[in-house]
């Protein structure tokens, strides 16, 4: 079993996945820290028309987009090592098939060359 999980780490393009770690962590640390400080309004609150209430709901907005960019681009980026890591699985499973394969069929000689044998 360990010999499988070495192959799987071993077929994964860890220079890839090194070099993206910094992003990820910059983007998911930048956006737990919006999330964190921006407080939801209180329900309650009384709707508010001036023009200063209105450009602060509109500087909000505009976070709350850029936010969820960022989040879509740190949710494809892990996708994408997610894609990788299924890859290189979906080769070791077939090569563990393979491998099944042979040793039965090896199996199978053995055991036809050792009556073979006996039967002299």
């Amino acid at each position: 079993m360990a010999l499988g999980w070495m192959t799987a780490l071993k077929l994964v393009p860890w220079g890839e996945v090194i070099e993206a770690t910094p992003q990820i962590m910059q983007a998911a640390r930048k956006l737990m820290s919006n999330t964190r400080k921006a407080p939801a309004d209180a329900p309650a609150q009384r709707i508010d028309s001036t023009p200063d209430h209105i450009a602060a709901l509109q500087a909000r907005l505009a976070q709350l987009e850029e936010d969820q960019r960022s989040s879509a681009v740190l949710i494809e980026s892990l996708a994408e090592q997610n894609a990788q890591l299924v890859r290189a699985v979906d080769g070791l499973r077939r090569r563990g098939m393979q491998l099944l394969l042979a040793v039965c069929a090896l199996g199978v000689c053995t055991f036809a060359l050792l009556a073979w044998a006996l039967s002299r």
